[in-house]
């Protein structure tokens, strides 16, 4: 079982990403909606891998992948972001972003694909 951590502070995105993701019954999903909680419950927690918007009000999503990354530096982080900008990517990638996504989706069994080869290569 992949054990997931979804960070986004709109809740439309969050929850369907958990809905979506916990129907094959292979992640055991906790969403956040805060970016500060979310630090939170990572340092509580044990992840195989964290789904993490960029763009959030309370902390910015690359604070909380150095954080994560800190932590754990062999989580794997997937950034999230509707606003698609070189310098976040390369910022990303800088911090330890395992992967990068852009919203709208293209489709939700891509997104659930590659999580499953991050976390199987991370293994």
């Amino acid at each position: 079982m992949i054990r997931l951590l979804i960070v986004d502070d709109e809740p439309s995105i969050g929850t369907m990403l958990e809905k979506a993701l916990g129907r094959s019954g292979d992640f055991k999903i906790t969403y956040i909606d805060n970016p500060v909680n979310a630090v939170s419950r990572f340092r509580a927690g044990d992840y195989d891998g964290v789904l993490l918007d960029i763009m959030m009000p309370q902390k910015d999503g690359l604070s909380v992948l150095e954080e994560i990354k800190a932590k754990d530096p062999e989580c794997v982080v997937v950034m999230m972001t509707a606003y698609s900008t070189l310098d976040k990517v390369l910022q990303s990638h800088k911090v330890g972003a395992d992967h990068y996504l852009l919203k709208p989706f293209d489709s939700l069994a891509s997104v659930e694909k590659k999580i499953r080869e991050l976390v199987k290569e991370s293994l």
